[in-house]
């Protein structure tokens, strides 16, 4: 599913070189990624979805060679292929919950938008709790409801690839079980792959094989 060689990554003026000799998930498989604030976790999860670009090395995703291709490719394949459940949600405040959770299908044609679609989205929104605020605006809920609809946003497209950025960091203990239950049952219908970043390590025996990324970083 995932295979990174030789990559390497710094920011301009940053302290931080991100640097992967080799790194391979496999289809299916369900990884933590863990790690001290700053050791370049949400960085990695940004290369392998193609939003942004190693300086060396190659990246390859089902197949593709994401490092290789220009931007409206990346972004085509990253909205196929891969579901991002942001840190900070990355939600449009003016839109209710169901239009959040819809909006991948209406800023490109890589998805269609069918009745079928609308359907899954509201059962996921069922799923999650959140079945009965489907026409409130995301800024009139809480920081839990709102990752929720994250969730529900990254998983409507039945993507191959479910990229998790700390998605049960802001529920309470009763329902972080609920959701990441929810999430990994998602992942499990779809033979979906999760690579998860995380600071939860009572969640880690929950997953097929936790990485710390400070074994493959390194600070100038």
């Amino acid at each position: 599913m995932i295979r990174i060689e030789a990559l390497e990554f710094s920011y301009p003026d940053a302290s931080l070189k991100l640097r992967v000799k080799s790194f391979q998930i496999a289809t299916g498989e369900k990884l933590a990624l863990i790690g001290p604030s700053g050791s370049g976790k949400t960085t990695l999860l940004n290369l392998v979805a193609g939003i942004l670009l190693p300086q060396r090395g190659r990246i390859q995703c089902q197949d593709v060679e994401v490092s290789s291709l220009g931007d409206r490719q990346r972004r085509d394949f990253r909205i196929r292929s891969i579901g991002f459940v942001f840190q900070d949600f990355q939600l449009i405040e003016y839109l209710h919950v169901l239009d959040n959770i819809l909006h991948p299908y209406r800023i490109t044609g890589a998805l269609r938008l069918t009745p079928q679609v609308r359907e899954r989205a509201r059962t996921l929104a069922a799923q999650m709790g959140m079945g009965d605020k489907l026409h409130r605006p995301v800024d009139r809920l809480s920081h839990g409801e709102q990752q929720r609809v994250a969730i529900c946003r990254a998983l409507l497209p039945s993507p191959a690839l479910v990229l998790a950025d700390e998605a049960t960091g802001n529920l309470d203990p009763c329902n972080k079980g609920l959701i990441l239950d929810l999430l990994f049952a998602s992942v499990a219908d779809q033979g979906a792959t999760l690579l998860a970043v995380t600071h939860d390590h009572d969640l880690l025996p929950r997953f097929d094989r936790v990485v710390d990324i400070a074994e493959g970083q390194s600070r100038s």
